[in-house]
């Protein structure tokens, strides 16, 4: 029946930890994918995904597809449920829940979050809150609000060039686990490297999550560029440009500037501009064709990250006195009605100057 969960296969449960992933989106299927692939050893994990819509979910126990993730078939290993008590027996949280709604899904589950043993929590997620301006991990510390007197849970990251439809297809592709944590941050490669995905570790964890979130920002001016066939020229010099500002940004937030020249910085923004599966891009290609936002929301099955980030990345430079013309451009656009082509035209009609990155 719609909304109830189905168990694996007789004979395939796991003697290792368990790992909850939170959120069917795509994402949340493809960790879920990915933590699979990377078992086949004497503790495996048993890997339970979430979701809080029951319709969705329980199509999803029954037919292991989701119309998300087109071709994607869930592995027979992972049981799905809608059951909020399923975390108080996990050893490993997922939070594959897009950015603006972490808080909303964390205090809904805070209370079957075992208190008493370390879990490790996971974002997947890429943005900024607005109103706190928090990243991910900042808002999971946040609303678990553990006890400080406590030794801290271990709260780690996971990003880089993730098209989840590549992933999906177990084609080749790197991503960073970060955190302060190292211990855990090595746990967190060892649960998701497999045979075609390798994972490196990071201590930026502060730098890996501003890299995810303001490419997003850059994703969607690439978009426009694409709408407006405005070239490679353009499109590379526009990742370039883009490049520098995430990294003043991140330089004077305090996270590493070799951070944002690896896998969770340049490399994740070229997947992003580049790409035609990737979300934000594809918003900014239709509004560079003339399409409202509104519109293109409306109309869109996916959470597109980069729009509400935009509004917070601004407030972040303002509050860093950090120059970001891209991100500017950017937010005009989406909110201040100004029409693409003039963005372009405002960016390149800019005060000559020495080119600086960081």
């Amino acid at each position: 029946m719609p909304g109830a969960s189905k168990q694996p296969k007789k004979g395939t449960r796991s003697t290792g930890p368990t790992v909850v992933v939170l959120g069917v989106g795509q994402m949340g299927l493809v960790c879920s994918s990915m933590l699979m692939a990377a078992s086949g050893k004497a503790d495996r994990p048993d890997v339970v995904i979430w979701g809080r819509n029951a319709d969705e979910t329980g199509e999803l126990a029954q037919t292991r597809k989701s119309d998300r993730l087109p071709g994607f078939v869930l592995s027979e290993g992972v049981r799905v449920s809608i059951r909020d008590e399923d975390l108080s027996r996990a050893d490993l949280i997922v939070s594959a829940i897009p950015v603006q709604f972490i808080r909303e899904g964390w205090e809904r589950l805070r209370p079957h979050v075992p208190r008493e043993t370390r879990v490790g929590l996971v974002s997947v997620a890429k943005g900024i809150e607005n109103e706190t301006l928090l990243r991910p991990s900042q808002i999971l510390a946040d609303v678990l609000g553990d006890d400080p007197d406590a030794s801290p849970r271990p709260i780690g990251v996971l990003t880089g060039p993730t098209i989840a439809a590549e992933l999906a297809r177990c084609l080749p592709a790197t991503m960073i686990a970060a955190s302060d944590d190292p211990a855990f941050t090595e746990q967190i490669q060892r649960m998701f490297s497999s045979s075609w995905l390798r994972v490196y570790t990071n201590n930026d964890m502060l730098g890996a999550e501003i890299a995810g979130a303001v490419k997003n920002v850059i994703a969607i001016a690439a978009g426009v560029l694409d709408g407006l066939k405005g070239g490679y020229n353009a499109k590379s010099a526009l990742l370039s440009r883009g490049l520098a500002e995430i990294a003043r940004l991140g330089a004077a937030m305090g996270a590493s500037p070799e951070t944002f020249f690896g896998i969770a910085g340049v490399g994740d923004l070229a997947t992003s501009c580049f790409s035609p599966e990737g979300r934000n891009r594809s918003l900014g290609e239709a509004l560079g064709k003339g399409e409202k936002l509104k519109d293109y929301l409306k109309r869109s099955p996916y959470v597109v990250e980069g729009v509400p980030t935009t509004k917070s990345v601004m407030d972040l430079a303002a509050r860093y006195r950090v120059e970001m013309p891209i991100t500017a451009a950017v937010h005009a656009v989406l909110f201040e009605g100004l029409d693409p082509l003039s963005a372009i035209g405002q960016l390149m009609s800019r005060e000559l100057k020495g080119e600086r990155v960081g």
